[in-house]
């Protein structure tokens, strides 16, 4: 169904649905992952008017965490709005949210919501989630990033195209979305959240960001976006050579894998870490911190008769002139590894 609404074209108006026209699929059901906030309703809008006249179906998936009094009318006031913009099917998921892992309240709701997520791609059988992060987003991320020291993952950000999952706007700035809001006069709802000081990601859109701009001048959330940008273009580059390195200097072993420490050797760190790292990843479903990472490239750089590394999920040892990859004997504390004999 489309959209009966007709704002006027505004320049916010056809910058965001210029963004959803380049990021739509070919074919298909789209959802468009609403909260009901300025971002994600000019998302809707915008999905609303170019997804029919692309030849696809658009609807809308609306995550009730349930974390707030009021949740449940938020999330109805948002089916309503989208309803309205003629998306279909508008489906409300409720949610749980536990803090099982103790990486705290925002990574738990992120959890659940993307497993929400899932859920309904799979039960509706839609080839994407369209999500309203725009290039502000973007720019907090990076920040958080370096601020955590989390290296070049987390410094490339939001990946535009993940799986199913499409962010349109990453060009995008907030202030756009909002004023695109206002044109179509769309009534955004305002997360008490996005406001709230206790969350990292609120300190830094608040107050570390506007001082970086006072201080250093505009354009620097821009500025972090093709940071972003650069560094995933070069990561995608290195993990694609990583990948066709280890296919072929490994081979399987009776408990896992093994890598050649020939192999290992004569590629570059930035390689070599990759290789170790996608070994763990897609033998063991293990995502190893750098720590781990630069203990086991030890085993290959800096060789004085070490014994196994037991790492969480994995087990890594040097026998002759192969790295074996295996199952644990043992799981040790998160961020714990224990090397037995030689160190």
């Amino acid at each position: 169904m489309e959209s009966t609404c007709r704002p006027r074209l505004s320049p916010a108006i056809a910058d965001l649905r210029r963004a959803v026209r380049a990021a739509l699929p070919e074919a298909g059901l789209v959802l468009v992952g609403l909260s009901g906030g300025a971002d994600s309703l000019a998302l809707a809008a915008a999905t609303a008017f170019e997804a029919p006249r692309a030849g696809l179906r658009a609807g809308a998936v609306i995550v009730d965490h349930g974390l707030q009094a009021g949740s449940a009318e938020t999330a109805a006031a948002a089916a309503r709005q989208a309803t309205a913009l003629g998306l279909d099917p508008v489906l409300i998921v409720p949610v749980s949210v536990t803090d099982a892992d103790g990486d705290g309240p925002e990574a738990a709701a992120r959890t659940a919501r993307y497993g929400a997520f899932e859920t309904v791609l799979e039960s509706t059988g839609a080839v994407a989630v369209l999500l309203g992060h725009t290039l502000d987003d973007q720019a907090e991320t990076v920040l958080l990033g370096l601020a955590r020291g989390s290296g070049a993952t987390s410094l490339q950000g939001m990946a535009a195209v993940s799986g199913p999952y499409r962010r349109p706007l990453l060009g995008i700035r907030r202030a756009q979305t909002r004023q695109a809001c206002r044109d179509a006069e769309l009534l955004p709802w305002s997360d008490p959240q996005n406001v709230d000081p206790r969350y990292a990601r609120v300190r830094v859109r608040e107050r570390v960001l506007p001082v970086l701009e006072d201080e250093l001048g505009p354009g620097i959330a821009e500025a972090l976006a093709r940071t972003a940008e650069t560094l995933r273009e070069d990561a995608d580059a290195l993990d694609a050579m990583a990948v066709a390195i280890l296919a072929e200097i490994s081979e399987p072993a009776e408990a896992g894998v093994a890598i050649s420490v020939a192999g290992l050797a004569a590629n570059p760190a930035a390689l070599r870490q990759r290789m170790i790292r996608l070994a763990a990843a897609s033998g063991f479903g293990v995502s190893l911190e750098r720590s781990h990472t630069l203990a086991v490239a030890r085993l290959v750089t800096d060789w004085h008769g070490q014994n196994a590394l037991d790492l969480p999920g994995v087990r890594v040892e040097r026998q002759g002139g192969m790295l074996l990859f295996s199952a644990p004997r043992h799981t040790p504390n998160k961020g714990l590894f224990r090397s037995h004999g030689t160190s």
